[in-house]
């Protein structure tokens, strides 16, 4: 073969070679910008990323991971992706529970209505944080491998040391605690009960909602659709909370109503401003970290200001916090709806109220979550 005839079959080939290559381009430009109405190259290599995101979280990967200063390895609220999978956040309190049995029972009611009635998309996993001592942990481990076995959803569990958590809040609530406490040494004396007021500053940055609950309720219906209420939230609002459903807060506020007796203080609804119950709270980390009227009122001066303006000494912990500055900043509240949270304590209507009990305690509607407070016996299915 002369070299002019081997130069010719060369340029053959390698002209042959860019054919190909030009071919090849042009279907995965079809592929990736003109296919509509099936999958294209962008939506398979999403999918791919999911199914491998999905595996990781499944029960079976990693159910336990303790943390002591509240670190995730993973986890977005609902408004962030990651690789596809969208996480929701649910932080329950699970302490001393090897010295109150009952606490127990009340878990078991609490994880098995929601694993019952929770429903939740593929890409979609529902993050538990507790917050625990290394007993109540080792209890809560055992029973979450019975209570979680028939979900329907993807989940992870992780363990929060309530020690740990309780140093980081002490600074920052020690202001309130003596204000908000029923005194040294009672259940909500401690800091961590004052947790919600300030998560938003020990919580990871990359969580942007999460939704605190007390252990003794009950659902009615799908987990899902409290996180869902975060899209109501004011611009203004930073916290989702319900009504106080007895007259606490009128007995409480009760010399500043005398001082100011056409005052909506303490009043009940839907005119009145009867205080909150913190059973069930959304709280929007994120613009609890942007509000600067937030921050600002969790400065231990302002605490003192508006105790003092309310004559307010209460016992109930975060509540009574969010109680008293909602009587000043409602915008900083997007009031939930009685049914998702139904108290059914009836200790005031018992203790010098029962004249006025109803117009507190009624709630019209679909009942979503019973909160059982006061150890109040929870309707059967």
């Amino acid at each position: 073969m002369s070299k002019g005839q081997l130069l010719g079959r060369i340029i053959t080939m390698r002209s042959y070679q860019a054919f190909l290559l030009f071919v090849a381009a042009l279907a995965v430009f079809a592929f990736y910008y003109l296919g509509s109405g099936k999958e294209n190259f962008s939506s398979t290599t999403r999918r791919m990323k999911q199914n491998s995101a999905a595996h990781s979280m499944s029960p079976e990967s990693d159910l336990y991971s303790s943390s002591s200063e509240l670190k995730l390895s993973e986890g977005k609220s609902k408004t962030l992706e990651s690789r596809g999978v969208l996480d929701y956040h649910l932080l329950m309190m699970f302490t001393k529970v090897d010295r109150s049995p009952g606490l127990g029972d009340k878990f078991q009611v609490a994880l098995s209505s929601l694993v019952k009635y929770g429903k939740f998309e593929s890409n979609e996993v529902l993050s538990l944080h507790f917050v625990s001592d290394e007993p109540s942990k080792e209890i809560g481990k055992a029973m979450l491998r019975d209570l979680l076995q028939g979900a329907s959803f993807k989940y992870k569990v992780i363990f929060h040391d309530v020690s740990a958590l309780t140093d980081k809040l002490f600074p920052i609530v020690e202001a309130m605690q003596k204000l908000f406490s029923a005194g040294t040494g009672t259940y909500y004396s401690d800091s961590i009960f004052f947790l919600s007021v300030a998560l938003h500053r020990v919580m990871p940055k990359d969580i942007s909602r999460i939704i605190q609950l007390d252990l003794d309720l009950k659902f009615k219906t799908n987990i899902r659709r409290l996180f869902e209420e975060f899209d109501n939230f004011l611009q203004s609002s930073v916290i989702g909370i319900a009504h106080e459903m007895q007259p606490v807060y009128r007995h409480t506020f009760w010399q500043y109503r005398q001082e100011n007796p056409n005052t909506k203080v303490g009043g009940p609804p839907p005119d009145g401003m009867p205080g909150f119950n913190s059973g069930v709270m959304l709280l929007n980390l994120e613009a609890m970290r942007q509000s600067k009227l937030y921050n600002q009122l969790l400065e231990p001066n302002a605490v003192r200001e508006f105790a003092e303006k309310y004559h307010f000494k209460g016992h109930l912990g975060d509540q009574d916090f969010f109680s008293m500055i909602g009587m000043e900043h409602p915008e900083l509240f997007y009031v939930l709806d009685c049914g998702w949270n139904k108290q059914l304590c009836t200790w005031w209507k018992e203790h010098g109220y029962n004249d006025i009990f109803d117009q507190y305690n009624n709630c019209e509607g679909h009942i979503k979550i019973y909160h059982g407070n006061c150890n109040t016996p929870i309707p059967e299915d």
